[in-house]
């Protein structure tokens, strides 16, 4: 069994096939009239019925069928679908039917538990006895757990036997590695952990080192850490992993302790290592070498992010490493971000007949209007990845052996200079939309530039990182993307306009009625006046995170929770953002 297909639980297996839209609306209606007709209705066969399952979710066909009759309640005990619980957005009122009706007579059955929700943890999970009954459980996923909740947790893991993947986001901030880790490693049949974490900007990153004993193991064979993670315990995390197949870092970082790589004495053969994916920042590369030496040997697929050192663009040291060193490299994937200011004669090199050979092609993107320390020189021939960061120009001319490039890979693209005209990059599977700059000039041009890059109709989720993008153009935006249901934005634009006059125009109007965006991060602190126009502009929303004036919290939430309009009717989580003395100084309301 590949192991990656865990990660493809998180992303395609909850939407393995496009759920109906309006599936509370669907489920009420359909069982109502399946009354009516349910002579012709139940002549249709079991394999149809599993068909239609296949585009709910469970909570919707217990809901909508298992109270029909025996045969339909028959239908659903016997499917695959109860192996597999998804817990994410979901209403207290919801939550309460679906645990005591779906979760619990079935806990024995269930294989898969994934939980969105930091309320759920403890309600599911609340004894050592309730966690042990659930003995066919595999694979577990939270998306938003705290720390010390997941320590409880962690000793009970251990005697569920047939638990070997795990997938946990932690809500609040790392204050040890070691800890986490050590507790990870206790579960002795975990084949795939997944791990992501936040530490605080001002934290000392000493304390974040990563220090367990030699003779420390864990069977673990593929390990994502989303996550700072000092470079300076990457050998020491490596010696406790004599099965690893598969390993990726988000973020490897200079940590204040002094560790040295060639002081530690122990190392271990790590034969089964195939697939390696690390982020450098700001890693020396001759540091990056000695790794590469002690553990890189049967290494095939290896995919680097890299900045600061230029050493990572001299093609002919790499060129010996890979010779030398890892004799088995079939895929070399690199993406070098920053200057490459009088750089072009060693970046050349990347062109002689070694790379060539091996057909790994490289070109380098920036922004000529701006800066060459804004730019990016990556692998280009396939184009592997899926993320891409689109520059202002990229320089053809470097590359005679250039081939036209591929982004079929591509899910995220991040938009990180102005859009330039007639842009001839097209990114077919992009979902995922990340600006990063602001333009002075933002207009119905860029839209129309960025259509011809990616489906507009196709995106689910949008991130604005600028402050100051202008809230007309937002609501412009949203006009050409009506499968939106993730949003992100700063408050900087509702705070410098004339809400009224926005409400009246007929972009709002044509957008509020057009978009889908079930979860909204605003980045800022809102006023009520500013929280009732985004209710009013987003009518589907489930999900909100954003600040809110001190003064008004009272009068926000209880516009929120209100029962006399029907402006919040879908609206059911809550996080206030800059809150003292809860999760991470934000405060979650759940109902």
């Amino acid at each position: 069994m590949q192991w990656q297909e865990n990660d493809v639980i998180q992303n395609s297996n909850w939407i393995k096939k496009r759920k109906l839209h309006n599936v509370d609306f669907f489920s009420d209606v359909f069982s109502k009239r399946i009354y009516s007709n349910r002579y012709h209705f139940e002549d249709l066969a079991n394999e149809i019925f599993y068909e239609i399952f296949e585009y709910l979710d469970l909570y919707d066909i217990y809901k909508g069928f298992f109270n029909l009759n025996q045969r339909f309640q028959n239908l659903i005990i016997n499917s695959n679908f109860l192996n597999q619980i998804n817990i994410s957005t979901m209403s207290k009122s919801k939550f309460e039917y679906y645990h005591k009706n779906i979760l619990l007579p079935n806990k024995h059955r269930i294989r898969l538990i994934r939980l969105s929700n930091p309320f759920m943890n403890e309600l599911i999970f609340s004894s050592a006895y309730t966690i042990l009954r659930f003995i066919h459980l595999e694979t577990l996923i939270f998306d938003h757990i705290e720390m010390k909740d997941f320590i409880k947790l962690i000793n009970h893991l251990a005697h569920l036997h047939e638990l070997y993947s795990l997938i946990i986001s932690l809500a609040d901030h790392i204050q040890s590695l070691s800890v986490l880790f050590s507790s990870i490693f206790q579960l002795k049949k975990l084949k795939y952990c997944k791990i992501e974490y936040t530490i605080k900007d001002d934290q000392n990153q000493k304390s974040i080192s990563f220090d367990l004993t030699r003779h420390v193991f864990s069977p673990i064979q593929y390990l994502i850490i989303n996550g700072d993670f000092p470079f300076n315990s990457l050998n020491n995390l490596l010696s406790c992993l004599p099965e690893l197949h598969h390993i990726s870092i988000q973020s490897l970082v200079n940590s204040n302790d002094n560790i040295k790589i060639d002081d530690l004495s122990y190392y271990i053969h790590l034969r089964y290592l195939k697939y390696v994916s690390f982020k450098l920042n700001s890693i020396d590369f001759n540091k990056f070498e000695n790794i590469i030496k002690q553990f890189f040997d049967y290494v095939e697929i290896l995919h680097l992010t890299m900045n600061s050192d230029e050493k990572y663009l001299n093609a002919k040291l790499w060129q010996q490493l890979i010779i030398s060193y890892m004799p088995y490299l079939r895929i070399f994937d690199m993406k070098y971000q920053g200057s490459i200011e009088n750089k072009y004669d060693i970046i050349k090199q990347f062109s002689s007949s070694f790379w060539i050979e091996k057909k790994w092609f490289f070109t380098h993107e920036h922004d000529w209007k701006s800066t060459m320390d804004r730019g990016v020189f990556y692998s280009s021939i396939p184009y592997r990845r899926k993320d891409y960061m689109y520059y202002w120009a990229s320089d053809e001319q470097l590359y005679s052996h250039n081939q036209e490039e591929n982004f079929n890979s591509v899910n995220h693209l991040f938009i990180c200079s102005k859009i330039k005209d007639h842009c001839l990059k097209c990114f077919p599977n992009v979902n995922q939309l990340t600006f990063t700059l602001f333009f002075d000039d933002w207009n119905d041009s860029i839209v129309r530039n960025l259509n011809c890059m990616i489906s507009l109709e196709q995106l689910t989720k949008i991130v604005l990182e600028p402050y100051r993008i202008p809230l007309e153009d937002i609501i412009r935006l949203l006009c050409f993307t009506s499968n939106l249901h993730t949003l992100q934005f700063h408050t900087f634009g509702l705070h410098h306009n004339n809400l009224d006059v926005v409400r009246r125009n007929y972009a709002f109007e044509y957008a509020s009625k057009i978009n889908k965006i079930k979860s909204l991060i605003l980045h800022g602190r809102c006023s009520l006046n500013e929280l009732e126009f985004i209710v009013n502009l987003f009518p589907q929303l489930k999900c909100l995170e954003t600040g809110m004036n001190r003064t008004e919290i009272q009068q926000i939430i209880r516009f929120l929770l209100s029962k006399t309009h029907n402006k919040t009717q879908h609206l059911f989580y809550l996080c206030i953002a800059y809150t003292p003395k809860y999760i991470n100084s934000n405060l979650y309301l759940w109902w």
